[in-house]
């Protein structure tokens, strides 16, 4: 299958594809500087909590490689203002502060060492990061693939593929690795309103693999387990509170609800960065809202009367206790969530 460039390390910046543009054009964009980075994540052009976490860390490593500073104090003073802009760009991927907090981690290790040694100790551990999330998703797959059936069709909802990682995915790496084992797996794709996650992006992913998609909007999920063509649930996740809740895209308590209701197996696949044991549940799990004309206007065109009220929540919580399993890199969580999710951290 193929492997898609989400983002990638260059000399001149961090490259990315422009998810924004995406399908109808295959773009990328070079972000020169760590605050290109950061509009990189405000803007969605860069989206899915781990590729957020990757993109943060090359946009820090960006950031001090071109640091003007010449003296660690200076140079201190750099690195936390960058970190702060970095920090402030989206509130609910964990995945994001993780990645901040890895490379606070590394500048604290190599605070002693000579500048242009501190630079480049960051800029290697986020091309490290970039390589550790691609093969974590190999092996999140190999797990997951397991609880597939081997014949059947899988209902997926927003984005958790390649565009959502460095590479490969995390539910649709589940899917990928399936199907690399012989399963023949065929995908329902959720559009994902508002801002159609699943149709511009999961049905163009899957379709480059060649893998068997159906595109439906996000209200036909329900009809469709109703008539027996879904036989089991795979998304991605933003973050994992202690108890196993999860915050996703706004619609998957829904999707999760429905599943329930019709005997179908929910499951979340996401690295154990994403798992915030210091979160007790999703009660505590901070939702970003975005901007109103997300859902009144439809590529530049309005769709709702002017002045109408709106809410925009970019996520919701899915409850544990409709979660099946947790997919991770390091193998699968049941519950008692609390007790599997902090076995698998620690471990």
């Amino acid at each position: 299958m193929s492997m898609i460039k989400t983002l990638e390390w260059t000399d001149i910046g961090v490259r990315f594809i422009d998810q924004t543009k995406l399908p109808t054009e295959e773009v990328y964009v070079t972000c020169k500087t760590y605050e290109e980075v950061a509009d990189a994540i405000k803007t969605m052009i860069v989206r899915g909590a781990p590729a957020i976490g990757v993109a943060a860390a090359m946009g820090i490593a960006l950031g001090m490689r071109d640091s003007q500073a010449t003296s660690a104090d200076e140079l201190s003073r750099d690195f936390h203002r960058i970190c702060d802009v970095l920090g402030a760009t989206r509130p609910t991927a964990v995945n994001l502060f993780w990645a901040i907090r890895r490379m606070q981690d590394k500048f604290a290790d190599a605070r002693a060492l000579p500048i242009q040694q501190i630079r480049n100790a960051l800029v290697t551990e986020a091309q490290r990061m970039h390589v550790e999330d691609i093969a974590a998703n190999e092996a999140m797959g190999r797990h997951g693939a397991t609880l597939l059936p081997a014949v059947g069709s899988v209902l997926t909802h927003c984005n958790a593929g390649a565009l959502c990682c460095a590479g490969y995915g995390t539910a649709l790496g589940v899917i990928r690795a399936a199907i690399e084992s012989g399963k023949q797996i065929h995908v329902f794709a959720d559009e994902t309103r508002p801002f159609l996650q699943g149709s511009r992006l999961t049905a163009w992913e899957l379709m480059k693999d060649n893998i068997p998609t159906t595109l439906i909007s996000d209200n036909m999920a329900g009809a469709m387990m109703r008539q027996g063509k879904i036989d089991a649930v795979v998304v991605g996740a933003d973050r994992i509170a202690a108890n196993g809740d999860v915050a996703n895209k706004i619609g998957t308590y829904t999707v999760a609800i429905l599943a329930k209701e019709h005997g179908i197996p929910f499951y979340v696949a996401a690295p154990i960065s994403t798992v915030d044991l210091a979160t007790p549940d999703g009660g505590k799990i901070p939702i970003e809202q975005r901007a109103a004309t997300e859902v009144t206007h439809m590529a530049g065109k309005r769709i709702a009367p002017e002045g109408v009220s709106v809410e925009n929540p970019a996520f919701d919580v899915t409850p544990h206790h409709y979660v099946a399993a947790i997919i991770t890199e390091r193998g699968l969580a049941r519950a008692p969530y609390h007790e599997s999710l902090r076995r698998l951290v620690e471990g």
